[in-house]
C-alpha cells in the first residue's frame, strides 16, 4: 500500500473519531444508547457500501467520460440522516468510504473526492430537515442541497481534483483530455468546459435520481425508523 492510501486511511479515520466524539459531546444525558448509534451506523453503511463498491450499482454513460459515474450510495446515508441526524450520516459517508478504499483504483483520489461531494449533498438536506420536518423543509434541503453539492463538485474538479488526480495517477492534462473528448467533442479544456459539459449535467441527473428513491424510501419507512429511534 503506497503511501497515498496510508494517508487516505489515516485521514479518514481521524474524521471519523472526532465525529463520534462530538456526537458524544452532544449526548451526555443517560439516555445516550451508544449501541444503538453504532448499529445504526453499521446497516446503513454496508447498505451505502454496496451501492458504492459493487460495480453493478454504477452505471457509466456514454456522454461523459469514462472515469465519471453514477453511484447511488447517498440514498441510505440520507435515509439515515433524515431519521437520526446529521452526525451519523456523516459517519457513514466515512465508513463506506473505508470500506472503499481497499479496492481504489484511483489512489484513494476518486474516494477522497466522493467523500467530499458526498457531505456537501447530505449535510445541508439533513440540517434543513432538522429545522423543519415537513415536505417543505425536504424540498428547500433537497433543493439547497443540490446547489451546493453541484457548485462544490465543479470549483473542486477544476481547480483541485483534477490536478490532484493528474499528480497523483500521472496522467498528462491531454490525455485526460482526450478521454473528454471521445465523450463529448465539445470539451475543449479540463477547465470550465469539462465543469459545464461533464460534472455539472453527471450530478444533476444522478442528484435526481437519489433525490426521488430517497423520498420514496424515506416516506416508506420514516414511521419505522422513527419507532426505533424513540424506543
Amino acid at each position: 500500500m503506497d503511501w497515498h492510501s496510508v494517508a487516505s486511511i489515516v485521514l479518514i479515520v481521524a474524521f471519523l473519531v472526532l465525529i463520534i466524539l462530538f456526537y458524544l459531546k452532544e449526548h451526555r444525558s443517560s439516555s445516550f444508547d451508544w449501541p444503538r448509534f453504532v448499529a445504526r451506523v453499521a446497516v446503513f453503511s454496508a447498505i451505502s457500501a454496496v451501492l458504492y463498491v459493487v460495480p453493478l450499482f454504477q452505471i457509466n454513460l456514454p456522454i461523459f467520460p469514462s472515469f465519471l459515474a453514477l453511484h447511488f450510495d447517498e440514498i441510505p446515508i440520507f435515509v439515515c440522516g433524515f431519521a437520526y441526524g446529521p452526525v451519523p450520516a456523516l459517519a457513514v459517508i466515512l465508513v463506506k468510504t473505508v470500506i472503499k478504499l481497499p479496492f481504489t483504483s484511483t489512489l484513494c483520489v476518486g474516494e477522497l473526492s466522493d467523500l467530499l461531494f458526498s457531505t456537501a449533498f447530505v449535510l445541508p438536506a439533513v440540517l434543513v430537515y432538522q429545522k423543519k420536518r415537513n415536505l417543505k423543509g425536504v424540498a428547500i434541503g433537497f433543493a439547497l442541497a443540490t446547489i451546493i453539492q453541484v457548485v462544490v463538485a465543479m470549483v473542486m474538479n477544476v481547480y483541485a481534483m483534477l490536478p490532484f488526480y493528474m499528480f497523483v495517477m500521472g496522467f498528462s492534462e491531454e490525455a485526460l483530455l482526450s478521454m473528454c473528448q471521445a465523450a463529448n467533442p465539445a470539451i475543449t479544456s479540463l477547465g470550465w468546459p469539462y465543469a459545464f459539459l461533464a460534472v455539472l449535467p453527471l450530478n444533476l441527473i444522478k442528484d435526481a435520481i437519489v433525490i426521488v428513491v430517497t423520498f420514496i424510501v424515506y416516506r416508506t419507512l420514516h414511521v419505522f425508523l422513527r419507532y426505533q429511534k424513540q424506543a
